[in-house]
């Protein structure tokens, strides 16, 4: 008669089939938690998305509020607005000057060039020790760069500036009997110099009236309404069409003397701005009266101004000289 297999062997087989069941469970197990997060997960981006969308609107509306919507006018409204700005500005601004220091054409042609990239403050510090060893063209054309880059090194870019500097130097010696042309078209041959740089010099060492685009008055051309160029000979045009050729130069420096002191680049004073009821972009900057005064900078904040010796007819008071080092 034969044997019934043993119970025992029956048995052993048994936790196998456990084991694979109790795995296939736990990978269904994972499968379903990757699914819920994956499904989580596209949930959590769609509100999201949802939420960006419908606050979209309001951060549009938040924008517009925060930049005044400028009304529309006619060309000839603009002009009139922009001859009552250059009325008040005169006002406000008598004693506008280049705030450069100089006493001669090749002073203030070297003083505009080392300006780029630094302030006319700083400038003003280091031409006295400049023109005290390179008074003419002809002394700055021989000087060794070695040199000139120690004296105007605090100005910045202070290699490329000397390699201008000694270039136009060289060029005034050779081309124009060492004497600062009055005219654009010559001036703008020099090494390093623009027509901004043309326009300070002509307007201001030869009378010659020019608009100088720096980045103040480009700025506030823009704020004012008179042009929406950001190209500087650009501005130049369309801001030469409003004026007349009489008021080129001193328009140039009252609206920088504005730019600097009240309508500055990040915070404008609006709230102590002498102007603001003829500005489009009034509400700008600070509007509260108080705290606008605050922003205020050289003479009309009580601080000093940007010439070491300022004209006569100057309010504030003389900058400092570099403090030696």
């Amino acid at each position: 008669m034969p044997e019934t297999p043993a119970k025992p062997a029956a048995e052993k087989t048994a936790p196998k089939k456990t084991v694979a069941k109790k795995t296939a469970t736990k990978k269904t197990a994972a499968k379903k938690a990757t699914a819920k997060k994956t499904v989580t997960a596209k949930k959590t981006i769609a509100a999201k998305n949802a939420t960006a969308k419908a606050t979209a609107p309001a951060k549009k509306a938040a924008a517009k509020k925060a930049t005044p919507a400028r009304k529309r006018e006619s060309r000839a409204a603009m002009v009139r607005r922009a001859h009552e700005i250059n009325r008040e500005l005169a006002e406000l601004y008598p004693y506008a000057h280049p705030e450069l220091d100089f006493t001669n054409p090749f002073e203030l042609l070297v003083a505009t060039v080392l300006s780029a990239q630094t302030t006319d403050l700083r400038v003003n510090q280091t031409t006295p020790r400049l023109f005290a060893v390179c008074p003419t063209p002809e002394d700055m054309a021989v000087i060794p760069p070695e040199q000139l880059e120690e004296l105007i090194r605090p100005t910045g870019f202070f290699r490329a500036k000397a390699k201008s500097l000694i270039g136009l130097s060289v060029a005034l010696r050779d081309r124009f009997g060492g004497e600062v042309p009055g005219r654009l078209e010559d001036l703008v041959t020099l090494p390093g110099v623009g027509r901004k740089t043309a326009n300070v010099v002509l307007g201001n060492a030869f009378g010659v009236p020019g608009i100088t685009v720096d980045t103040h008055f480009g700025r506030l051309a823009r704020r004012f309404g008179w042009t929406t160029a950001q190209d500087a000979e650009k501005v130049e045009a369309d801001v030469a069409a409003i004026f007349p050729e009489s008021e080129w130069t001193m328009l140039s420096h009252r609206v920088v003397f504005h730019g600097r002191r009240v309508c500055h680049a990040r915070k404008p004073a609006c709230g102590a701005c002498a102007i603001a009821p003829l500005c489009p972009s009034y509400g700008e900057g600070e509007t509260d009266p108080e705290k606008a005064k605050k922003l205020l900078k050289y003479e009309l904040g009580g601080q000093p101004g940007q010439r070491l010796k300022p004209p006569a007819d100057y309010p504030g008071q003389p900058a400092r000289p570099l403090a030696a080092s």
